[in-house]
């Protein structure tokens, strides 16, 4: 096949959450470019989050997202928190992490099971998929429900939270209430279990990423709603100083702006959590990690799979431990009162670390913000590594080749929204 000139066009992508496109092109068998195309109109959260009172971020940010709205919340609650100066009651605290377990399980496992597991099954989605694999969708959405029941029980629903403000929760649950949502968890757990076994079996391309790799740490525990942040190149910086480190810029295919580390392409995610902090893991998630072939880092995004769905088997794990040592808080939230300061705040959302940042006046005011979500911090990492697909895989045919393209690219679960379920591809030749 001659490859000197060709043009890989998706004008949409399938099974990614939200309105993406993907082009590539090749020039005399090198890739010129891979580019990833969000887009999706800006939003401006940034900017009519200006002006707005204090305690109104954790509600508005959640609705940049239907599917990680915990992470907008937990992230603008820190940072907001940090600038009134105050620090959770511990049980308010553990009730916090225990609700983003609940998006950890949602989340990792609706990606997994009806948007990753067909690429490597070779089905076109996830209703064909249940036709011959019912049990592993069932089991799927059994995981998903045990996450959404626990969303629904702290958050108030499963979509978009209501209960979560500064300082805590607007009420909080008996502990009779969470009896129904630990046992299906304990039955998620056994699911989870399945899932990484069966997983391990997929066929993996022998794919290393050598890029930077950054994510939250604590010292005591596998790091999901805070914690400082630590870099596979030696760095460690707490959240305040992550703009400092941390560049945005503006690139002319996409609405989503790029982040780069100290000037270099960098990777946040399951990736790297799991290569910075997988010492800290549950038992149980460890055993299952040496079992399905995971080591003590995992540098291959086709494998991505794999460590979420540990992930998936350490939140179940954390989430019935929390269960089991909850005690009813003495009171929903800490009291706020407004101040004039600066907050940051880091959580990490199932795609990866998400920062905000809120300047208020002393009348509570929000006076700046500054959110950077995973998406564009891995943008310039999915367009590296699809580069190198296509410079290996020039053999293949346009459509093998635009196929092997969109799989690049649903490993990262990049979050651009809701995804449609169709396909248009226009390829060019010159």
């Amino acid at each position: 096949m001659s490859h000197r000139s060709r043009q890989l066009k998706v004008s949409s992508l399938a099974r990614v959450e939200g309105e993406g496109a993907l082009r590539v092109v090749v020039a005399d068998g090198v890739v010129e470019r891979a580019e990833l195309n969000i887009y999706e109109p800006p939003r401006f959260f940034e900017a009519f989050l200006r002006g707005r009172a204090y305690t109104e971020p954790p509600d508005i940010t959640a609705r940049i997202c239907g599917i990680c709205p915990v992470a907008y919340q937990t992230s603008a609650c820190s940072a907001i928190e940090q600038v009134c100066g105050i620090r959770l009651d511990e049980p308010l605290a553990n009730l916090r992490r225990l609700l983003y377990c609940g998006e950890w399980i949602s989340s990792h496992t609706l990606h997994m099971h009806l948007l990753h597991i067909p690429d490597f099954l070779g089905y076109p989605d996830a209703i064909t998929l249940a036709v011959d694999h019912r049990e592993l969708v069932e089991h799927g959405l059994a995981l998903k429900k045990a996450g959404n029941m626990l969303l629904e029980l702290i958050g108030g629903r499963p979509i978009h939270p209501i209960n979560v403000r500064v300082g805590g929760f607007y009420s909080v649950p008996d502990r009779g209430d969470f009896a129904p949502v630990a046992e299906q968890l304990r039955r998620a757990q056994d699911y989870a279990l399945h899932t990484a076994r069966w997983a391990a079996a997929f066929d993996f391309p022998e794919v290393e990423l050598d890029h930077i790799l950054l994510a939250a740490t604590e010292p005591d525990r596998y790091a999901i709603e805070g914690g400082d942040v630590h870099t596979t190149d030696g760095l460690h910086f707490p959240a305040a100083e992550f703009l400092a480190h941390v560049v945005e810029q503006q690139v002319p295919h996409s609405t989503a702006l790029h982040a780069r580390l100290d000037g270099k392409r960098y990777l946040t995610g399951p990736l790297a959590r799991y290569t910075l902090n997988s010492w800290q893991l549950s038992p149980t998630a460890r055993q299952v990690a040496a079992e399905i072939g995971l080591g003590a880092q995992c540098r291959n995004p086709f494998r991505s799979i794999l460590v979420r769905a540990v992930e998936v088997v350490y939140a179940v794990d954390e989430a019935l431990r929390l269960i089991q040592g909850y005690e009813r808080p003495a009171r929903p939230a800490v009291p706020t009162a407004p101040r004039a300061g600066v907050g940051h705040g880091v959580s990490e959302a199932p795609r990866g670390l998400l920062y905000h940042r809120y300047e208020v006046d002393a009348d509570g005011i929000v006076r700046a913000a500054t959110i950077v979500p995973p998406t564009s911090q891995n943008q310039a990492a999915i367009e590296d590594d699809l580069r190198r697909v296509v410079a290996a895989n020039l053999d293949l045919d346009d459509t093998a080749l635009t196929t092997l393209c969109e799989r690049t690219i649903r490993n990262y679960d990049p979050c651009i929204s809701c995804a449609a379920h169709f396909l248009e591809i226009n390829v060019v030749r010159r």
